[in-house]
C-alpha cells in the first residue's frame, strides 16, 4: 500500500536551530492515502452467478424488485463494473409484491412476501389488504440472456438437469417456475448451459443449500430429502469443471448448519404462556385428561414421555416424535383392558359405550407423543399453527360421534393434538443434516481449492453471526430474526443488509486469492446504507 506521510523533520533542524523548548515543535498531521482499487488477476469482464435463492436475492419469503436490486450478485457486479466488469442482467419480477402467477392464476405455494406486522412476520394482504401480483411465468417472462441465474429452490444437480425451465413439466414437478421465466425460446437448457453460453470470465457458485434446507424447512418428514452423497458431488464438481473449462475465475461458498438461522431458533420448545388466552385456566382440565395418558406411561415403562402443563411457568408444546418407539398398540390395550376407563370417558362427556373408540384415538394420537425440549428445533412457521385448532382432527373426531366442542378441544395443535413432523426437527433428524452439510462443505471446500478458486466459509459466518454478532463498519449484525438485522422475516434469507455483508466477504475471498483490493481501497460497502427492512407500501 502506498502511503503519503507529511512528517515534521525535526531531526535535521536541530542541526540548524536550537530545539531546547518543546514550543519549537509543531505536530503535523500524518495523512494516508488509500490506493487506487485494483482488480489484481481477476477478470470481471462477462460474470455470471450460479446458486439459489440466496443469489436471486429472495428475501421476506418472496422475489420482488426491490429485494433482486440488493440481491449479492448485484451488488457484486457494481462494484466489478469500477475494475473492467460489464453488464449484469438479472431476470427481474415485474412488481415489489412478490407472488407468482400462471396464465394470471395464483400459483400455488408462491405468495406475496412477508412484512412486520409490528410483533413479528405477517402476510403483506393481512396488512394492507388484497394485492394483486403482476408476475406471471405465462404471460410476461423477461428476455435474457441472464448474468444471475439463481433460481429459489434449485439443488445442487438441478442446475445440471435439462428441462428445469420447462413450463411443460411444472405439473409434475420436474420444472421450477422461477427458472421457467428465465428460459425464453430454450426451455429444455439447463442453468449451468445458460451460464456457459456467455462464455464466463468470471463466476460465483453458492449451491448446496437446498440439498439440506429442504429436507430442514419440512421437518425432516420426508416431503423433501436430503440429497444422495454421490449425486451431490457429482453435480458440484461437474459444475466446477465445466465453469472453469474455459479458464474461468470464480468464487464458490458452502452450507450453512440450519442451527444459526432464525428460522430454526426463534420459536422456542416452550411457548406457551399461561397468561395467554386463558391457557391457565384450562390446566387442571387438561392434566385431569393427561394423568390417565400418564398412567399408562408409567405401566409401560416410558414415564419420561409424561405430559404435563403448569399455571405458572411457559409450557413447552407436545410434539410428535417418529424416532421414539411407536406405543400406540400397548396404549389402546392397556386403556381398554382397565375397567375404569369407560368412567372416565363419561367424565369427558361421551357415552361409555365410546370408551373402545377413545382408547384407539388415544392410541393413535400419543403413540410416539412427548413434550418438546431445548433440543428440539421448531420451525418459524410453527408460530402460526400452535393453539389453533386442526380442522382435519376436528372434522375425523366428529366423524367418530364426539360433539363439535369436543372434538375442537382435542384438536389443538401442540396441546392436545401432537405437532407433526413437519413442525419440529428433533436431535435424531438434526444430526442427519449435520452430518450431510459437513459432507457436502467438505466436497465445496475441495472442489475449490483444487481449481483454485476464491472461498467463502458462509457456514463458519452465520456461526457467528448467531453466537454474539458479526461487526462490519458501525453496525453489528446477529441472528435474531426482525432486530438482528441480518436475517429477512422468512428467516432463511438475508436482509439487504445481509446481502452487503456477504458481498463484503466475498471480496474480501477475492483479494486473497486474486490479489485485488476492494478491502484495502477502501472500496467494500458500508453495509449501514442498506435498509434491514421494506415498507408494506412498497409496490
Amino acid at each position: 500500500m502506498m502511503k503519503i506521510r507529511y512528517i515534521a523533520l525535526w531531526a535535521v533542524s536541530c542541526l540548524f536551530i536550537a530545539c531546547n523548548e518543546e514550543s519549537d515543535f509543531e505536530e503535523v498531521e500524518v495523512v494516508e492515502e488509500t490506493p487506487e482499487l485494483t482488480s489484481g488477476s481477476a477478470d470481471f469482464s462477462t460474470y455470471v452467478s450460479l446458486g439459489n435463492s440466496l443469489t436471486a436475492g429472495l428475501t421476506d419469503n418472496a422475489l420482488f424488485i426491490a429485494g433482486q436490486q440488493n440481491s449479492m450478485p448485484n451488488l457484486l457486479a457494481a462494484k466489478f463494473s469500477l475494475v473492467g466488469g460489464g453488464s449484469f442482467t438479472q431476470p427481474l419480477a415485474n412488481d415489489n409484491i412478490g407472488g407468482l402467477l400462471a396464465g394470471g392464476e395464483p400459483l400455488e405455494g408462491f405468495k406475496p412476501r412477508l412484512v412486520f406486522g409490528g410483533a413479528g412476520p405477517e402476510d403483506l394482504e393481512d396488512v394492507v389488504g388484497p394485492v394483486s401480483p403482476t408476475t406471471d411465468i405465462v404471460l410476461n417472462n423477461p428476455a435474457g440472456p441472464f448474468n444471475n441465474l439463481g433460481v429459489p429452490g434449485a439443488k445442487s444437480f438441478h442446475m445440471l438437469f435439462n428441462g428445469y425451465g420447462n413450463l411443460g413439466n411444472l405439473e409434475a414437478k420436474l420444472a421450477n417456475p422461477y427458472f421457467v421465466r428465465m428460459t425464453g425460446s430454450t426451455p429444455d437448457v439447463s442453468i449451468l448451459e445458460l451460464a456457459m453460453a456467455q462464455s464466463p470470465t468470471f463466476f460465483t457458485l453458492w449451491a448446496g443449500n437446498n440439498d439440506v434446507l429442504g429436507y430442514a424447512i419440512s421437518g425432516g418428514d420426508g416431503t423433501d430429502p436430503i440429497t444422495d452423497e454421490a449425486l451431490f458431488n457429482n453435480a458440484i464438481n461437474g459444475l466446477v469443471a465445466t465453469l472453469t473449462s474455459a479458464g474461468a475465475q470464480g468464487v464458490m461458498a458452502n452450507i450453512p448448519y440450519v442451527t444459526t438461522i432464525p428460522h430454526f431458533t426463534t420459536v422456542t420448545h416452550d411457548p406457551i404462556d399461561p397468561e395467554e388466552n386463558n391457557f391457565a385456566d384450562l390446566v387442571p382440565t387438561l392434566n385431569a385428561f393427561f394423568g390417565a395418558l400418564n398412567q399408562v406411561y408409567d405401566f409401560l415403562g416410558e414415564s419420561e414421555r409424561a405430559i404435563t402443563f403448569n399455571d405458572s411457568v411457559n409450557n413447552a408444546v407436545v410434539i410428535l416424535d417418529e424416532d421414539l418407539v411407536d406405543l400406540s398398540a400397548q396404549i389402546t390395550g392397556v386403556l381398554n383392558a382397565n375397567p375404569a376407563f369407560p368412567v372416565f370417558v363419561q367424565q369427558l362427556g361421551l357415552s361409555e359405550d365410546k370408551a373402545p373408540v377413545v382408547a384407539t384415538l388415544m392410541g393413535n394420537a400419543y403413540g410416539q407423543a412427548r413434550l418438546a425440549n431445548e433440543d428440539d428445533l421448531l420451525v418459524l412457521s410453527s408460530r402460526r399453527v400452535i393453539g389453533e385448532v386442526d380442522e382435519f382432527s376436528t372434522n375425523a373426531l366428529k366423524s367418530f360421534g364426539f360433539p363439535e366442542a369436543m372434538a375442537a378441544q382435542f384438536s389443538t395443535n401442540g396441546i392436545t393434538l401432537p405437532l407433526g413432523d413437519k413442525w419440529v426437527l428433533t436431535p435424531e433428524e438434526q444430526d442427519e443434516i449435520k452430518t450431510a452439510t459437513d459432507n457436502f462443505n467438505a466436497t465445496i471446500a475441495t472442489a475449490a481449492s483444487s481449481a483454485g478458486l476464491a472461498f467463502v466459509d458462509a457456514n463458519a459466518i452465520m456461526q457467528n453471526l448467531a453466537n454474539g454478532g458479526v461487526t462490519d463498519g458501525d453496525y453489528t449484525l446477529t441472528g435474531s430474526l426482525v432486530t438482528g438485522g441480518a436475517f429477512s422475516l422468512d428467516g432463511v434469507h438475508p436482509t439487504a443488509r445481509g446481502y452487503a455483508l456477504l458481498a463484503n466477504e466475498f471480496m474480501k475471498a477475492i483479494d486473497d486469492t486474486y490479489g485485488s483490493n476492494f478491502e484495502d481501497s477502501g472500496s467494500l460497502y458500508d453495509i449501514g446504507n442498506f435498509p434491514t427492512n421494506y415498507s408494506p407500501t412498497l409496490r
